[in-house]
């Protein structure tokens, strides 16, 4: 499928407003049956049981410094993936340790460039990883699902060009020089997502809306729309929301970096990829939790943390069912997803303590007859990222469901991270979901999510892509740190555990309510974006935007975009509420705190300190 055709979209409609506005732990070894069984696979000796390692298939590339032609291959993957924004193409990009000269890798829809060291300066382009938003006329507000890790550039001009949208993260990345975040001609942009990651020159955000940026160290930053967030960045702005909109942590709380497939060059893997370099090993290697963390996690060389052979994984190829996936997990042995689209009749369930789900090129999936995609046990320590969930067409009652209804192991020493796993409802035809997303588990650390119902693309109506909630937040100290959730038919975000704490949070209401009645909450005009729940007594959250954009009936009137418990444990820094070309308005931000908006100027009201 294509993408939308310029001429009359809702969202171009939207982002126009926006533009208009913008451009003024160590990993245990398997234990018992399960260690015994997974070497038995590794061994040869159980002839019915699935082997773990094997190829990476079609749709991963694999470079080394002295591969002929990457340019054009390169090319040849953006030429098919540039404007494919609902197509079925999938692929990931990587590149073994050494020193690229003269690249410029664009990337489009669902495509990862990754280096394969353990630290980015162990792969250096000396030239440019590129995001631009020509197939769009200018406009990257739909620059969706494409990611760069682990790689370090010499920019060719000295700045690198990255116009993203939501779910297109760039983490452990070294610019030896300036980013630009902006299309170019400084045209409509969203917002994005940063970790990890040094840049030594400056950052120019220019017509980006909001941005979060974790972890990482840059040279200085350069401007701010409505909301940029940092947290444990060395040399982020100091805070002053409203005016500049910057909120500044000193330091993230709970971060544990997202698990990556790299190559031991000192190991002899075998064979030989075509790469002209020979083999290494492929290993993922897991980075360890940090607390109060400031800074790269790879700063003085190898990171902290421990590594796995891909003998330990299941190298999971499109079509494969979801009944292997789960032998598999049974048999002890870790998932990797080469890009593709997997149909799944039931879901895929992990119930093993450090599991790893691991996602190549935005492998995506697809959970038919109404079942949850995947499911994951009250155990230690898990690891999903990577990977994209996207709705049936038979309703599922839940997407993703991180520990089961009433989870309650402490979880504090080796907590579940779920990073950039992305959710989507419609747009690439009809899908519904009464839930997306549910976190149950105790200490969940939720690092970069984008769950959307989709609001442009095939299969997208009030009724036709129905999903009532986007996340739902059921287990206590759960941390999240770049939340995006987006047009879900009633709340966004519902909070019921305690403790729970959020840095950073973009959300747009739906768009396409049809009437003010169709979004009444009992006597509350509409649902709120980011909800508390009435009995939680302990919650904090740094960042938080909700707009608002209801085109197909202008009238409508949200109470406010933020609901959460007038007591002295809940707490809220810096939130705001906007009401984007007048297209609706907001009575408040938060209960009946704030100015409302009003007219078409899109200007946010904002609320520093609740209560």
């Amino acid at each position: 499928m294509t993408h939308i055709p310029q001429s009359n979209p809702p969202a171009v409609r939207r982002r126009a407003v926006l533009a208009a506005a913008a451009t003024a732990a160590a990993v245990p070894a398997l234990s018992g049956a399960a260690s015994a069984q997974a070497a038995a696979v590794q061994d040869g000796d159980c002839p019915h049981a699935l082997p773990g390692g094997g190829d990476l298939g079609p749709n991963v590339l694999v470079f080394g410094p002295a591969t002929p032609d990457i340019q054009a291959r390169v090319d040849e993957v953006f030429r098919q993936q540039e404007s494919a924004q609902f197509g079925t193409g999938r692929y990931a990009l990587l590149f073994k340790p050494g020193v690229y000269h003269g690249l410029n890798a664009q990337l489009g829809f669902y495509t990862s460039i990754a280096g394969l060291g353990l630290s980015p300066d162990d792969t250096t382009i000396n030239g440019d990883v590129t995001v631009d938003a020509g197939w769009f006329g200018g406009n990257a507000t739909q620059n969706f699902w494409r990611s760069a890790e682990n790689l370090a550039l010499v920019p060719v001009s000295g700045t690198n060009r990255w116009a993203v949208a939501q779910a297109a993260p760039f983490r452990r990345m070294h610019i030896r020089g300036g980013l630009n975040l902006a299309p170019s001609g400084y045209g409509w942009a969203s917002g994005g997502y940063i970790a990890d990651s040094r840049i030594e020159g400056e950052i120019g955000p220019y017509s980006q809306q909001q941005w979060y940026t974790r972890d990482s160290s840059i040279g200085s930053w350069l401007n701010g729309v409505w909301n940029m967030v940092f947290s444990g960045v060395e040399g982020a702005p100091a805070q002053s929301f409203p005016n500049p909109p910057y909120t500044t942590l000193d330091t993230t709380p709970v971060s544990r970096e997202k698990p990556f497939l790299y190559v031991d060059v000192d190991v002899d893997g075998g064979g030989d990829d075509g790469d002209g370099d020979g083999d290494g090993e492929f290993r993922v290697f897991l980075p360890a939790k940090r607390t109060n963390a400031r800074g790269v996690s790879w700063g003085n060389g190898t990171p902290r943390g421990n590594s796995l052979p891909l003998s330990r994984f299941y190298v999971a190829k499109p079509g494969v069912s979801a009944a292997t996936l789960n032998q598999a997990l049974a048999q002890g042995l870790n998932l990797l997803l080469t890009p593709g689209i997997y149909h799944l009749d039931q879901p895929i369930r992990v119930t093993r303590a450090n599991t790893v789900v691991l996602g190549l090129g935005y492998a995506t999936l697809i959970p038919d007859s109404g079942v949850t995609a995947l499911k994951v046990a009250d155990v230690d320590g898990v690891r999903l990222a990577g990977f994209l969930v996207d709705a049936g067409p038979v309703n599922s009652s839940t997407l993703l469901e991180v520990g089961p209804p009433g989870a309650r192991r402490d979880h504090s020493a080796n907590p579940t991270t779920v990073q950039d796993v992305f959710v989507r409802i419609g747009g690439a035809g009809a899908g519904k979901a009464t839930t997306s997303m549910v976190i149950n588990n105790r200490h969940t650390i939720v690092d970069h999510t984008w769950v959307w119902r989709a609001d442009h693309g095939e299969g997208v109506g009030w009724d036709t892509n129905r999903a009532d909630y986007g996340v739902v937040v059921n287990g206590h100290d759960v941390l999240a740190t770049g939340l995006f959730v987006e047009h879900f038919n009633k709340y966004d975000v519902q909070w019921y555990g305690q403790r729970g704490r959020t840095i950073f949070f973009q959300n747009e209401k739906a768009y396409d309510a049809p009437n003010q009645a169709a979004v009444q909450n009992g006597a509350t005009k509409g649902f709120a974006a980011y909800k508390v729940g009435d009995n939680v007594t302990a919650h904090e959250g740094w960042g938080l935007g909700s707009y608002c954009y209801y085109n197909v009936d202008p009238t409508i009137v949200q109470h406010h975009g933020f609901a959460a418990p007038n007591v002295p444990g809940v707490k809220f820094h810096d939130l705001l509420v906007v009401s984007l070309g007048g297209k609706g308005q907001y009575e408040h931000v938060i209960n009946d705190l704030g100015a409302p908006t009003s007219g078409t100027s899109t200007v946010p009201s904002t609320v520093v300190s609740y209560p």
